[in-house]
């Protein structure tokens, strides 16, 4: 299992000084922390033994990548699956951020065919500088998923024996919850998701929400204080139905959030803090560029503040984590790399004091992949993985081979059997495809491609001459 040295070297910085809102935290968090540790004790119970070392020699020779296909199912947010098949039957599942692009992952496979997808950490090494560029490259991500499916698979092992030890059979899911115009309105939206089991939930509190209301936004779309307080209503709303030990994050209070100022964000996270928000999200925008600014805000409130799904890799939150810039980091399922690199981020920012949650509104694929990393984490620097699909009746009737419900009692079972341990319903799937094509045949992207042309056979460019054509430069 890869360790970053800094895991070892680092430990936590302290804060710069104590002042009166850090104090205010801990009395504020209390009881929203009270509630966390029940669920994370609920979690844990029943804890597996310590995994024993994978036998890495099991695997057969001359095992190979020949293809990988794609299909799309339409849902909510569809989603791009990928399959990578291998020369001797043992395939692995995958998928693009969901309302991606599966040509972000199909467009790798030059850099797959013909190599032993058990040596994942090779194969997505060279893969690295193509990824991070915009919010739909994720097929990096994807193919992350499907390796560790094969290996599992190759191995005879549950994919989560290849990241680490398991300490957790099942893992606390968030759910997502739309907006209602009506207060009451909202809150039986939360209150239904209650009565299917959910103990997490996540309001989107946009201002738009309010924004009929006379005084409520000023006319660059930001709550006024008055405004602020008619969002709060929604809060108070849910904790009606709740109680007060139920956690509610919230999300989505201005689009873009990058039109948000520091000096707003505080007033909104301030706004919130009667209420005991277990976190609000991506008030300044959704990665770790403006640190500095997500610090600021920190300081300044005692609401806990969580960003990070549009952020890559370790390097991409080792300034938040670092700086201690947020309470909680939010990576991406397959957008901040997938399984081997969720489980490198969570690792890191366990080791500086910092918690994560794992933004998911994919398929199952997608869930039970992140539940075997969550699985690997202990519940003391892990908080949930976010369930978006609580209203699609056949969400889980898109696989098969795991343990039904899938999300039973507000969490997810962690499965035992190799890979992914899972299967797609093949029949379901046909069912539900956005477009034409279950998993064909992909020779369009047999070839490299780059800024849009292929590097071999006619492409239009300009030679070194100068002079413009339609062909192949020997």
């Amino acid at each position: 299992m890869f360790i970053e040295k800094e895991l070892i070297e680092m430990h936590r910085p302290g804060r710069s000084s104590v002042t009166r809102r850090n104090l205010l935290r801990s009395v504020a968090g209390g009881a929203a922390a009270g509630s966390l540790l029940k669920l994370a004790v609920t979690a844990a119970s029943g804890q597996a033994n310590p995994a024993q070392p994978v036998n890495r020699f099991s695997a057969p020779s001359n095992l190979k990548i020949t293809d990988i296909r794609a299909a799309t199912v339409a849902a909510y947010y569809d989603y791009p699956l990928i399959r990578i098949d291998t020369n001797q039957g043992v395939y692995g599942l995958g998928e693009v951020f969901a309302a991606g692009v599966k040509g972000s992952a199909l467009m790798l496979k030059p850099f797959l065919v013909g190599r032993n997808p058990v040596e994942i950490e090779a194969i997505l090494r060279p893969l690295r500088g193509s990824v991070g560029q915009s919010f739909w490259n994720s097929g990096y991500g994807a193919i992350d998923l499907a390796l560790h499916d094969i290996a599992g698979k190759v191995y005879g092992v549950p994919a989560w024996r290849l990241l680490g030890e398991k300490v957790q059979n099942r893992v606390l899911l968030y759910a997502d919850t739309a907006g209602a115009k009506e207060p009451k309105q909202y809150a039986q939206r939360i209150d239904r998701r209650r009565k299917m089991g959910f103990r997490f939930f996540k309001m989107d509190l946009e201002t738009p929400l309010v924004a009929d209301r006379p005084g409520a936004v000023f006319p660059n779309g930001i709550a006024t204080d008055k405004g602020l307080g008619y969002l709060c209503e929604y809060v108070a709303a849910a904790r009606d139905v709740l109680g007060k030990g139920a956690p509610i994050a919230g999300d989505h209070f201005v689009q873009p959030e990058e039109r948000m100022s520091v000096k707003d964000a505080i007033r909104y996270a301030r706004a919130f803090e009667p209420y005991g928000l277990a976190w609000a999200e991506d008030l300044i925008g959704r990665n770790s560029v403006r640190w500095r600014e997500f610090k600021e805000i920190r300081q300044n409130t005692t609401t806990p503040i969580l960003t990070g799904e549009m952020a890559f890799g370790v390097e991409g939150f080792r300034e938040l984590i670092e700086n201690q810039a947020v309470d909680i980091i939010h990576p991406d399922y397959v957008f901040s790399g997938g399984m081997l690199e969720i489980k490198r981020i969570a690792d890191y920012a366990a080791a500086h004091g910092i918690k994560t949650a794992i933004h998911l509104p994919g398929s199952p694929i997608g869930m039970i992949a992140m539940a075997h990393v969550a699985a690997t984490l202990t519940t003391t620097n892990f908080v949930a993985i976010e369930m978006h699909a609580a209203d699609m009746p056949w969400w889980q009737d898109l696989v098969k081979g795991v343990e039904k419900p899938i999300v039973d009692d507000g969490y997810v079972r962690v499965p035992d059997s190799p890979g992914l341990g899972l299967e797609l319903n093949d029949d379901v799937v046909k069912e539900h495809l956005r477009e034409p094509g279950f998993f064909e045949p992909t020779p369009e992207y047999d070839k490299i491609i780059t800024s849009g042309f292929r590097t071999n056979g006619p492409w239009p460019h300009f030679k070194a001459d100068g002079t413009w054509c339609n062909c192949t430069d020997e």
